[in-house]
């Protein structure tokens, strides 16, 4: 395993940047400057590196060979599932199920938990903060059953309305699935309130912790919740890995998803025997790489320090919003007092898609659209947004950066 930064007393950003090597491009002959972080994070040398190790020194099929490769690439992967675990301090490496990210864990849980259990009339609630993967899954899932998809309001600064939510609460409500973090606004839940109102009334509740885990420490036991999910390209892991937490008493109960190898113990035309937990949602050959790579990440984050992490990321948020804020005929959208490290914006006169372009050509990377979230963007009655999102290796510098770019960008445009 390459080494992991360990950094006593405070944190040093430009120590850490040292071990991106991304960072060190030139984009139009400029420095790189990544703020597209909300998107896909980028990777350190300690996740390339166990990845490179993996695939050039022990690559193999897991769990089903006798063979010492076989053995050694099972050995990593179970070893990743337990660092899952431990980082978001799960009960048992048994409720931590390997997926593609995010959107595959809850279409698991629509399909798997819920579609066996839903009655025409159910209600699935959601809030109007949500990304389009925890939109489009229950959509689907009302279509197959006759349930209803209901949402919860936000108001101008991109604040659910918890009080409104207590009122959808009711006798039909099945399940309440909730962004921890706004993709589209950075707005931070108070998840634990949301999750205990529901869990007095017996109802199933999902998290959707994509934004969440990369910035802050997610206690999976202290916040209660039924669901959690995950994806590995946004905390500095490679794409096509996540991760669904699901509580063991409630994955017991629920049938598999996919068919296939692996999910099972034992297979004849007269009937199946299917494997336990986790391996029962985990059909067919996994992302073995991915995972690898996901508990590299994970290590590279427990060896600097989600608290560190949290308060550095927290002091880049509040300098990039006084800088922007400031810039006439720029609009900040979602203002919520408690937010996580990302700014979105519009500028009066400048169509988001060429400030972005603009943006690019001082090699400024920024996200710009609807950001998977278009129920947001219809709220606030814009087409899109321009999105910068900050990581552990981004600097004031780089924000600086961003500002001189936008006011390069107003003058040349308008």
């Amino acid at each position: 395993m390459a080494a992991v930064p360990r950094l006593p007393g405070g944190f040093d950003v430009m120590r850490v940047r040292e071990d991106f090597p991304v960072l060190a491009r030139r984009i139009h002959d400029r420095p790189l400057v990544y703020l597209d972080s909300a998107a896909s994070s980028q990777q350190p040398t300690a996740v390339i590196d166990a990845v490179a190790d993996y695939s050039r020194q022990h690559h193999a099929n897991v769990h089903r060979g006798v063979h010492t490769l076989s053995q050694e690439a099972t050995a990593l992967y179970e070893a990743a599932r337990e660092r899952v675990r431990r980082f978001v301090n799960a009960a048992s490496a048994a409720e931590i199920v390997f997926v593609r990210g995010t959107t595959e864990a809850i279409n698991l849980v629509a399909q798997a938990q819920l579609r066996p259990r839903l009655q025409p009339g159910d209600e699935i609630i959601v809030s109007w903060l949500e990304h389009h993967s925890n939109i489009v899954p229950w959509q689907l899932l009302c279509g197959q059953t006759g349930a209803v998809l209901r949402a919860v309001p936000i108001d101008r600064r991109g604040v659910v309305d918890f009080d409104a939510y207590l009122r959808m609460l009711g006798p039909r409500t099945r399940i309440v699935a909730l962004a921890h973090v706004s993709n589209a606004l950075g707005t931070v839940l108070p998840v634990r309130a949301y999750l205990d109102a529901a869990r007095e009334r017996g109802i199933t509740t999902l998290v959707d912790g994509a934004q969440a885990v990369p910035h802050r420490r997610v206690d999976i036991q202290e916040l209660g919740c039924d669901f959690y999910a995950f994806s590995g390209h946004k905390m500095y892991a490679p794409t096509g890995i996540g991760v669904l937490y699901g509580r063991e008493r409630v994955f017991d109960a629920m049938p598999p998803w996919q068919g296939g190898g692996e999910m099972i113990l034992s297979v004849s035309f007269t009937g199946t025997t299917y494997n336990h937990l986790p391996h029962r949602f985990e059909a067919g050959t996994p992302n073995i790489a991915g995972a690898i790579g996901l508990g590299a990440a994970i290590d590279y984050l427990e060896a600097i320090g989600m608290d560190r992490i949290g308060r550095h990321e927290q002091g880049l948020l509040e300098y990039a919003t006084a800088k922007l804020a400031a810039v006439p005929g720029l609009t900040l959208i979602g203002t919520a007092p408690d937010k996580s490290s990302l700014v979105s914006f519009s500028v009066d006169g400048l169509h988001p898609h060429d400030l972005g372009t603009v943006l690019d050509s001082q090699g400024i990377a920024v996200r710009t659209g609807h950001h998977c979230a278009m129920p947001v963007m219809e709220y606030f009655g814009v087409p899109a947004t321009t999105r910068a999102s900050f990581g552990l290796y981004n600097t004031r510098t780089e924000i600086d950066a961003l500002h001189a770019a936008v006011l390069h960008a107003i003058r040349m445009l308008r």
